[in-house]
């Protein structure tokens, strides 16, 4: 299975790094500009059977409205009898250079976990073509009226930077019975398809994750009667697809009041550079950083500090009973001037450091719409200095803001890197979710390094698939290197993995008889680096009869799973109906407001799908 080398994330992250903030990339050749709209066109994903048929080669929402307006300019562009003079040349987006070979969806679908991933950057608005330049003629016509075009926004807007990590193959236990992979309780990609979808327009397929939108939701599985974590199997027929079976692994991770949180200190790091420059950025950014300081305690501290042109140190480590003076500096922040991040990562370290206390938590939180110019330092460095923090004990999380130029790519990855979380705020609505309501999961870290590997019994199963955490796959023997970096878990953090299975009939039976083994491997939050393992099988008699008889918690998971599924154009969803999902949801929903809304993003997404553009949001009810 695929591993998740430094020398993979490297790369990805310097190209978003360097298109997104206008780096020493070179300018790309009139060749390159005018050869990659027919690239584009090759590598046109495949379209998911929605509720309603598509047309026959129809692309989607976005190409088709981006190839309309490259029409209508290339309409209006053309000379009549005698070409008016040319107008200024307009900047053209910025050309993104592809790693690797394109390939299309369908190409993906079964292939080693080892392909080639793509970047895909949307958002770009399309360069007009220039007219040619006119003969001469004897008598000057006037200049027609220029023709109607969209009113360009105050800020000039980017370009979205998303990552293809592709979809995992179905695999033959009999070949290959052991499926291993690293702990993610991100839930960014959720939140970002959501915001896409209440503005009116489907989110492109590279920006699902599948973990990440099974990870959003809260299932209420039981906390352990022990240890770090609980784990709890189930399974059942999928509604999917007939004779499969969906199998559930989901770990809870323990509980704890505040009065029990160990302290800690945290350095807030945020974005002031222009780009950020907007309500839903750094104002938003502010708000969500009151939230998170009026859940801290005595002990904790805090430092702020920011990047944009320059960096600025803005508050030395503070302790929490100047709340006042941490308010009033976070206040006063305002959004200005070009960016330097490197920079801005180094000083936040170094305050980190003043604070660096073992047994406590040590924090940056990084708060950005990611469109930023590493400065003079290398990407290799930025990585590697975030890797040097994590093994002294000092975390990275990343939260993002805003839409038009925003590089999830490079704020997933740094996340990644630096073991912390990377969430994604759009409302305050979201910020009071991450920063208050479920805060202990990003301040308190009950287990490091946390490694999945479940295996499967050929004589009870025919074939098996993850679905989702196609970057967090961990080699098979890697699972007890400890050396190889994971995940970690929060305190009341859970996480949810799917599985798509088909069973052999008829099934062994008899003592000791089980489908899959799970194994668990995690170091403690301090001290030691050994890890240790747990082991829990799964009984024949967790698997339900129906797909009705199973729990309602594990039949949301797998709406949410199928939701993830169309959404990210996946080949084995191809049939599946968005109002079967919102079906199986509406049935299985509790009545908490991020599930009954749920079920109205659903119903949205059909709408866009089958081309009502002007759909509007609906309630679950």
């Amino acid at each position: 299975m695929r591993t998740r080398p430094l020398d993979l994330v490297a790369p990805a992250l310097v190209t978003a790094l360097l298109i997104g903030c206008g780096g020493s990339t070179p300018a790309p050749t009139a060749a390159t500009a005018s050869a990659a709209p027919a690239e584009a066109a090759a590598g046109q994903p495949m379209q998911p059977e929605f509720d309603a048929p598509q047309d026959e080669g129809r692309p989607p929402t976005a190409e088709r409205e981006e190839a309309a307006a490259s029409d209508a300019v290339d309409r209006d562009a053309a000379p009549a009898e005698a070409a008016p003079p040319p107008a200024p040349p307009v900047a053209a987006a910025p050309v993104t250079p592809t790693p690797g070979p394109a390939q299309s969806r369908a190409t993906k679908a079964g292939a080693a976990r080892g392909a080639d991933a793509r970047i895909q950057v949307t958002g770009g608005a399309p360069a007009p073509k220039r007219a040619p330049t006119p003969a001469a003629t004897a008598v000057a016509r006037p200049a027609p009226p220029p023709p109607a075009v969209a009113i360009t926004a105050p800020e000039p807007q980017g370009s979205e930077t998303y990552r293809d990590y592709g979809v995992n193959p179905v695999e033959d236990p009999a070949k290959d019975r052991l499926s291993t992979f690293a702990i993610d309780v991100d839930t960014a990609s959720y939140a970002i398809a959501r915001r896409k979808i209440m503005d009116g327009a489907l989110p492109p397929y590279q920006a699902v994750r599948a973990e990440e939108f099974l990870n959003y939701f809260d299932y209420g599985y039981a906390s352990p009667a022990t240890g770090p974590f609980a784990v709890h199997l189930a399974a059942a027929p999928s509604p999917f697809t007939a004779g499969h079976h969906l199998v559930r692994v989901a770990v809870q991770g323990k509980r704890m009041p505040v009065k029990e949180r160990t302290p800690v200190h945290l350095v807030y790091l945020v974005d002031t550079s222009g780009s950020m420059h907007s309500p839903d950025k750094i104002e938003l950014a502010k708000k969500s950083l009151k939230m998170l300081t009026d859940t801290l305690k005595p002990g904790d501290t805090v430092a702020l500090c920011t990047y944009a042109g320059s960096v600025r140190e803005v508050l030395a480590p503070t302790g929490i009973e100047s709340k006042g003076k941490i308010l009033a500096a976070l206040a006063d922040l305002t959004a200005g001037g070009s960016t330097a991040m490197s920079s801005g990562i180094d000083l936040a370290y170094s305050l980190a450091e003043r604070t660096l206390v073992k047994g406590h938590v040590n924090r940056v939180i990084v708060l950005s719409d990611g469109d930023a110019n590493v400065g003079p330092t290398s990407h290799d460095e930025i990585l590697k200095t975030i890797k040097r923090a994590r093994d002294k004990g000092i975390t990275l999380s990343t939260i993002g803001f805003g839409q038009g130029n925003y590089k999830d790519l490079m704020m997933e990855q740094l996340a990644n890197q630096g073991d912390g979380n990377y969430a994604y705020i759009d409302s305050e609505a979201q910020a009071r979710r991450v920063f208050s309501e479920q805060v202990g999961g990003m301040l308190q870290v009950i287990a490091r390094d946390v490694k999945i590997q479940v295996e499967f019994d050929p004589s009870f199963v025919k074939s098996y698939r993850l679905i989702g955490y196609e970057n967090r796959d961990v080699a098979d023997r890697d699972f007890r290197n400890d050396k190889v970096d994971a995940g970690e878990i929060g305190a009341g953090h859970s996480v949810t993995a799917l599985y798509d299975v088909e069973l052999k009939v008829p099934a062994p039976k008899g003592e000791g008889a089980a489908p899959l083994v799970v194994r668990l491997r995690h170091k403690a939050p301090l001290g030691s680096n050994t890890a240790e393992e747990t082991l829990v099988k799964m009984a024949p008699g967790a698997i339900a009869p129906t797909f009705d008889a199973a729990p309602a918690d594990f039949r949301f998971a797998s709406a949410v799973a199928g939701f993830a599924e169309v959404l990210r154009h996946s080949p084995h969803a191809r049939s599946w109906r968005l109002a079967d999902i919102e079906k199986i949801a509406r049935a299985a929903a509790s009545s908490k407001g991020d599930q009954q809304e749920f079920i109205g993003i659903i119903r949205r997404a059909g709408a866009l799908a089958n081309g009502k553009t002007d759909a509007v949001a609906v309630n679950a009810d």
